[in-house]
């Protein structure tokens, strides 16, 4: 299983999790696909996709909105891409319409045949067990108007993962507070920060730290 989950930030930011992620397809001439959280907007979205992985010689796009309708034959595309990315938003939005289109299966598939899933914030946080960590701090949250009961996620990693973490006293109350009650490690990444999971093996790029049973760690071993 080839993941890429990112916190989020500019394009030079997140250069090196691009390429690495370009990396993990093994493609000379990849394809790449955007899933936009919504496809409002999702235009000025798929241009700024486009423009950060043209870069590296990329030529071969598409763009997919689960919140609009679609044809089959058009899923069947985006399947056969070499790398997925889901991008950032509203995490309960994006979560519903995910799986309203029973897209989690299609991930399923799509990663056991060798492709590269990636998500960026709230594309990354519907790859873990669940979307807890959209919902906090009061300060810094998304909205969920839906009153969304459900917040089960793909489950593809036994973490959390908490993107545009500020390290200060502010946001570790709350992550700390949070962590006592959550049975798994919490992972918090600045933006320009991310992890990469390649098989067995996970790593981190830029200063990351763990939550955990009301602990902060930080890791020291990260990559870019």
């Amino acid at each position: 299983m080839k993941l890429v989950l990112y916190s989020g930030g500019s394009e030079e930011e997140n250069r090196f999790l691009n390429l690495r992620a370009l990396e993990l397809t093994h493609v000379k001439s990849p394809k790449l696909t955007l899933i936009p959280s919504s496809s409002y907007d999702a235009e000025d979205d798929f241009k700024f996709f486009v423009q950060e992985f043209s870069e590296f010689g990329v030529q071969r796009f598409m763009q997919f909105c689960v919140d609009t309708p679609y044809t089959k034959t058009l899923l069947q595309e985006v399947l056969k891409s070499d790398l997925i990315f889901l991008g950032g938003g509203n995490t309960f939005y994006f979560l519903k319409h995910l799986k309203k289109a029973g897209m989690f299966a299609h991930f399923e598939k799509f990663l056991k045949r060798g492709g590269v899933l990636c998500g960026l914030s709230a594309g990354a946080i519907v790859l873990t067990p669940h979307v807890h960590t959209a919902s906090f701090p009061h300060f810094d949250r998304d909205e969920n108007p839906w009153d969304m009961k459900n917040l089960s996620a793909m489950r593809l990693v036994n973490f959390e993962f908490f993107p545009h973490y500020k390290n200060s006293k502010r946001y570790d109350a709350e992550l700390l507070h949070y962590s006592k009650k959550s049975k798994l490690p919490l992972y918090a990444c600045p933006d320009g920060g991310g992890i990469i999971i390649d098989g067995e093996q996970i790593s981190f790029s830029g200063k990351s730290h763990q939550f955990y049973q009301g602990k902060k760690l930080t890791l020291s071993n990260y990559l870019g």
